[in-house]
C-alpha cells in the first residue's frame, strides 16, 4: 500500500473512477442488449427510439474515457446499419 499523501489520495480516486466506468459499462451494456433485443424481434419504433439515447449514451462514454472513441463509433455504425436493414427488409 502506498505511504505518501499524493499516492493514498491518487489511490482513492482510482477507486472511484473504476466503480464509475463500471457502472457507465454495465448501462452501455444493458442498453445495447435491449436495443439488439428490439431490432431482433422486428420492433423497430422501439428499436428506433432507443437509438437515440444509446448513441447519447456512447457519445458520453467515449468523452469520459471510459470506451475508446473508435470502439463508439464501431457501436454506433453497427446499430444503425442493423437498424437500416431491418426497415429496408419490412
Amino acid at each position: 500500500m502506498a505511504t505518501h499523501a499524493s499516492a493514498l489520495k491518487a489511490h482513492r480516486q482510482s477507486l472511484k473512477n473504476r466503480e464509475s466506468n463500471r457502472q457507465f459499462r454495465s448501462r452501455l451494456r444493458g442498453a445495447l442488449k435491449s436495443i439488439r433485443a428490439a431490432i431482433d424481434g422486428d420492433d423497430l419504433t422501439a428499436a428506433k427510439s432507443a437509438l437515440r439515447q444509446t448513441i447519447s449514451l456512447i457519445d458520453k462514454m467515449a468523452t469520459k474515457g471510459v470506451i475508446h472513441r473508435n470502439a463508439a463509433g464501431r457501436y454506433k455504425s453497427r446499430l444503425t446499419t442493423r437498424i437500416a436493414a431491418k426497415s429496408k427488409a419490412a
